[in-house]
């Protein structure tokens, strides 16, 4: 029968340090505790992760509240918090919310009940009716922002990234870049808006309302908006969709309606999810760090969790814009 002598002896360290590496993994090197997981699996040793959480009054696990659990964008983060938090000795936890408070007001009960250790929230909304200190309620914010300086946020340059593609559109010479967008009350959409509204100014191109339609993220929303938008006389030359999704559904419309992309109307879409190299043609979009914004999200919650030094300090990450087939000069 195997114990945790024998892991030891096959890792090459004390009985202590694999204790330590069982209980404790955030104060063992991430060299040592790969050597104890191989050892415990060629062992064959099954610690009593029951015992070891009730002693630590832990649950050793990170919940994620996710608003679309479909959403491809989403799954990138998702796969960075696993690697992460696996690394750091957590199990995560997959609460999809689909966008309700109602559901992720029920899902943050699991820490409150020591089922979770931590929240990391996807969405602008903090999940009680009162902001409580982080280390009552451990939470980080990541991808799409509420403005609650107490809460360490991590977010994208969305208004640059915004503004770097529509000027990539001007330079090809498109003057009516028309926009559908996310829902009003999402951060995402006021940042991205006003980034493409900051470079159309410097461009001296004047901002027509008519422009810009709704949308909601969803492939259906890009394509039923483009219906609106090519039926009117004067139809735009490129358009820009707040993310992927949207831009996919726009350019199956686009050729339902007897239009080609890009020699008729340029696409572009924002997050670089994976279908986006694959469509046809390959879409023009910004590259989002999905994963990173899991492991800093991870690396963060396990701090707070642990009582270490954390910042407040909102955490902005870089964009890529990414040129692919869907643009192109203009032509009419």
């Amino acid at each position: 029968m195997t114990n945790i002598r024998t892991v030891a002896k096959i890792a090459g360290v004390s009985v202590a340090t694999v204790s330590r590496a069982l209980s404790t993994p955030d104060v063992v090197s991430d060299k040592t505790r790969d050597k104890v997981q191989v050892a415990i699996k060629e062992a064959g040793y099954k610690p009593n992760m029951m015992a070891r959480n009730f002693r630590a009054k832990k649950s050793y696990a990170l919940l994620v509240l996710v608003p679309d659990i479909a959403n491809p964008f989403f799954s990138r983060v998702i796969s960075g918090i696993e690697e992460a938090a696996q690394k750091r000795g957590y199990s995560v936890l997959l609460g999809n919310t689909r966008g309700c408070l109602d559901r992720e007001r029920e899902y943050t009960k699991m820490v409150d009940s020591l089922q979770a250790d931590g929240i990391i929230q996807l969405s602008a909304r903090y999940p009680l009716d009162k902001v409580v200190p982080v280390q009552e309620l451990p939470i980080v914010n990541i991808c799409e922002c509420f403005n609650l300086p107490q809460i360490p946020q991590i977010e994208l340059d969305n208004h640059g990234a915004a503004k770097a593609l529509v000027k990539h559109l001007i330079e090809l010479g498109h003057q009516r870049i028309s926009v559908i967008k996310g829902p009003d009350d999402s951060p995402l959409t006021a940042s991205r808006l006003s980034g493409y509204c900051a470079a159309l100014e410097e461009a001296n191109i004047g901002f027509d309302e008519k422009l810009v339609v709704d949308g909601d993220f969803t492939m259906a929303s890009g394509h039923s908006a483009v219906e609106k938008l090519l039926a009117r006389r004067e139809r735009p030359t490129a358009l820009f969709c707040f993310n992927d999704e949207m831009a996919i559904g726009a350019i199956k419309s686009i050729k339902s309606l007897g239009f080609n992309v890009p020699e008729d109307i340029s696409v572009a879409g924002f997050d670089d999810i994976a279908y986006a190299n694959y469509c046809d043609p390959p879409l023009t979009t910004i590259e989002q760090p999905a994963e990173l914004f899991g492991k800093q999200a991870v690396e963060t919650l396990c701090d707070i969790i642990n009582g270490k030094a954390f910042s407040t300090e909102k955490s902005t990450l870089s964009f890529e814009l990414i040129v692919r087939q869907s643009t192109s000069k203009i032509t009419i």
